[in-house]
């Protein structure tokens, strides 16, 4: 048996978000020399769970195995709801069980991608359920960089507390791109709340959740768009307005001499 290449196959799965708990069988499968064979394994998520299968293969010419692909199931209690998708691995690059999870659940995932030339672009990709492909799963939509859709500037017109710290702003960033339902603080009407936020580069935006996981109007929570700020600009305007009248007249000598004819 190839050690070494069981340890990469181990460290791969690992990368992959699936931990260890398919070691023991991946090293019993390498052991029996066999061509090819299949892990399975269940990761539950909140009401859902995933059920994924993992092919391997051995090389033709020497005794390395290789993680091709695998297939992801989502369950949501519903057989009209589940979903099942075959995700590809390539050079040990490829969508990783988390992001298959949130591709099923509708969501999109910001990866590094390569052309058929081999080079290498990033865009947001999306599961396109209304697209079914030939091998019983569904096409993927790409928005890549030339979309325009810019996830750090459609967050700034948001008052999301996490954005003023550098650290939490990398932090919300990466686990959008990831394509994770992410929670936040938004201040609305001057008081601070709880709320759930995922990208949508397809319409260039997020959608916004309250705690309850209820659609939240962005017109809502905009910057400048809510109570607070309007009250803010309301009661500025009034301010000036009464300064202006309290404000005592200049005086002239020119104008006090006529006003006394």
């Amino acid at each position: 048996m190839n050690t070494q290449n069981l340890d990469y196959l181990k460290s791969n799965l690992k990368y992959f978000g699936f931990g260890e708990r398919m070691n023991d069988e991946l090293e019993k499968s390498i052991k029996s020399q066999k061509k090819d064979f299949k892990l399975n394994c269940e990761i539950p998520h909140f009401n859902s769970k995933m059920n994924y299968t993992l092919y391997f293969k051995k090389s033709d010419n020497t005794d390395m195995y290789f993680f091709n692909k695998y297939d992801a199931f989502l369950e949501n209690g519903k057989l009209e709801l589940s979903k099942e998708q075959a995700f590809y691995i390539n050079k040990s690059n490829g969508i990783t069980a988390k992001e298959a999870f949130n591709l099923l659940e509708g969501r999109s995932v910001h990866k590094e991608l390569a052309n058929k030339n081999g080079e290498k672009y990033k865009a947001w990709i999306k599961v396109d359920f209304n697209s079914p492909d030939e091998k019983g799963g569904y096409k993927l939509q790409q928005f890549s960089e030339k979309y325009g859709y810019d996830l750090e500037k459609t967050l700034s017109k948001y008052p999301i507390k996490e954005l003023n710290d550098p650290e939490q702003k990398k932090h919300l960033l990466s686990s959008l791109e990831k394509g994770n339902v992410q929670q936040v603080v938004i201040n609305k009407d001057g008081k601070e709340g709880k709320y759930f936020i995922e990208a949508v580069p397809q319409y260039k935006n997020i959608n916004v959740y309250d705690h309850k996981m209820h659609t939240v109007k962005r017109q809502q929570i905009e910057s400048g768009n809510n109570q607070n700020e309007t009250d803010k600009k309301e009661k500025s305007t009034k301010q000036t307005e009464t300064n202006a009248e309290t404000e005592e007249p200049k005086k002239t000598t020119g104008r006090k001499k006529k006003l006394s004819v």
